[in-house]
C-alpha cells in the first residue's frame, strides 16, 4: 500500500510545521504554583505521578490525577498547583516550600512553526483536559503516555527527540478525541474532519497554484456548486475562494520570507497571470505589499 494520498489534516499540519518540545520533566513538592501561558505557543501539562489542582478563568478548581493531560489551544494564562486553593498572582513561578507530598509533571508546549492568516485551533475550549479515568481500554492516548513516562525514565539514547515526537502524537488524539466526543463548534479544524470538505481543503492546501473556481472545487467535495459554497462558508468562516486568497497569501508570505525568488515568481507560484494582480491580493490580505516584507527581512 503507497501512502500517496494524505488526509487534509495531515497535510495542514506538515504545512504549519507543527512541533512539539516538553522542557520540564520535574517533582514539584510542598507549595507550588505554575503558570505557562502567554507564549505565544500551545502550552500542556502532563502528570506523571501525584496530584494537582487546574485554576482557570471561569471554571471551579479541577483535581488532575496521574497521567491526566491538560492543553491550552489559545496559550491562555492558567495555574497548575499543589492545592485547590488558588494561590496568589506573586506566589506563581516562584520558589515556593520543598516539604510535603511530591507531583511529577512533565510541561512542554506545541506550535506551529509556519504562521496562519486563520486560527486553525478556534474551535477548541480554551482548556482541554483528558482525564486518565475517562480513556477507553482502546484509547491510544494512554498508551502514548505510558510509553513517554518510560523514555522519561530510562532516559536511553535518542529519548530527547522521542519524547517530542510523542508529544506530537498525543496532539493529533488530542484533536481527534476532541472531534469524536462532538466538542469541536464550527471552524476549519471541524471541516479537515468532514470527508467532503476535507478533499476540497487538501486540494487548496496541495496546490493553491491551480486554477480552482468554485466550480472545480465543489467537484473535488463531490457536492453541488451551491452547497459545497453554503456548508463550506458556514464551518470555515469563509467563502471556498476567500479561503484559497488566504491560503495562498500564506504560502507566499512564506516564499518572501525564506527564499530569494522573485516577486513574479512567488505570483506565478501562487496561481496569479499577472504579478500586478498577485500584488493587490496580497496587500488588500496582509495589509502591506510584498516588497515590504523582504525590507524588513534585508534591514
Amino acid at each position: 500500500m503507497y501512502l500517496d494520498n494524505p488526509d487534509a489534516l495531515s497535510v495542514l499540519l506538515t504545512k504549519l510545521s507543527l512541533s512539539a518540545q516538553i522542557y520540564v520533566n520535574g517533582d514539584f513538592c510542598g507549595t507550588w504554583a505554575v503558570d505557562t501561558g502567554g507564549s505565544k505557543r500551545i502550552p500542556f501539562h502532563l502528570i506523571g505521578s501525584g496530584s494537582a489542582w487546574l485554576h482557570f478563568k471561569g471554571r471551579s478548581p479541577q483535581p488532575l490525577d496521574a497521567q491526566d493531560l491538560v492543553v491550552f489551544p489559545h496559550d491562555a494564562h492558567h495555574i497548575i498547583s499543589n492545592s485547590s486553593d488558588e494561590p496568589p498572582a506573586n506566589q506563581v513561578n516562584t520558589s515556593m516550600s520543598n516539604d510535603g507530598d511530591v507531583t511529577q509533571m512533565i510541561c512542554g508546549f506545541f506550535e506551529f512553526r509556519n504562521p496562519v492568516l486563520f486560527p486553525v485551533l478556534a474551535s477548541l475550549a480554551p482548556a482541554v483536559v483528558l482525564n486518565a479515568s475517562k480513556h477507553d481500554r482502546d484509547d491510544r492516548v494512554p498508551r502514548l503516555i505510558t510509553l513517554m513516562l518510560t523514555e522519561l525514565k530510562n532516559t536511553k539514547p535518542g529519548y530527547y527527540t522521542a519524547i517530542d515526537q510523542m508529544a506530537f502524537l498525543i496532539f493529533i488524539e488530542v484533536l481527534r478525541h476532541q472531534m469524536q466526543e462532538g466538542a469541536l463548534g464550527d471552524g476549519l479544524l471541524l471541516a479537515l474532519f468532514d470527508e467532503r470538505l476535507g478533499r476540497a481543503l487538501n486540494a487548496i492546501h496541495q496546490t493553491p497554484e491551480a486554477p480552482w473556481t468554485l466550480d472545480t472545487l465543489a467537484e473535488e467535495a463531490l457536492m453541488g456548486r451551491s452547497s459545497f459554497s453554503e456548508t463550506f462558508h458556514r464551518e470555515v468562516g469563509l467563502t471556498p475562494m476567500k479561503y484559497l486568497t488566504q491560503w495562498r497569501m500564506n504560502e507566499a508570505r512564506q516564499l518572501l520570507m525564506k527564499t530569494r525568488m522573485s516577486v513574479a515568481q512567488i505570483a506565478e507560484k501562487s496561481g496569479y497571470e499577472s504579478e500586478a494582480a498577485f500584488r493587490k491580493a496580497y496587500k488588500n490580505t496582509l495589509g502591506e505589499a510584498p516588497g515590504a516584507v523582504r525590507a524588513k527581512l534585508d534591514r
